[in-house]
């Protein structure tokens, strides 16, 4: 039972799973703040076609109440998008080369040490069959 506990437990599909949603909740805060911290700032310093441009930001349309009553410009922000996949990459590289990289690693150990172990000697039954074809062909 312990040994098809360990064979679930390493299969790539319940590691794989486990390990992003772990991954992902620990180390989302410090993406997240690495990119409102360093990457933002470094987006607002792309040169605009005006006022009304940050960065990649830049308002449309008219400007909106919000559920305060304060006007807000309706803006598209791209900014957004970019620090999303920068969270995302830096995530995921995060957990391919910390967790699933030595996972793969161990696994093919594993695998190794299997198939390098002596296969099971036949039964008693089948070694004396066996002899007695070849007597048979002499």
């Amino acid at each position: 039972m312990l040994d098809e506990f360990k064979k679930f437990i390493l299969k790539g599909n319940v590691v794989d799973l486990s390990t992003g949603v772990i991954i992902g909740a620990a180390f989302g805060g410090i993406v997240t703040s690495f990119t409102k911290g360093i990457v933002e700032p470094i987006l607002r310093l792309i040169p605009g076609g005006g006022e009304n441009v940050k960065g990649l930001a830049f308002e449309i349309g008219d400007k909106f109440k919000d559920d305060k009553g304060n006007l807000v410009p309706n803006m598209i922000d791209l900014n957004v998008i970019v620090n999303a996949s920068i969270n995302f990459l830096i995530t995921a590289a995060v957990v391919f080369f910390v967790i699933i990289k030595p996972l793969n690693k161990l696994m093919s150990m594993m695998k190794k040490e299997e198939a390098a172990a002596p296969p099971p000697a036949p039964p008693a039954d089948v070694v004396l069959l066996t002899e007695i074809r070849d007597l048979l062909k002499k």
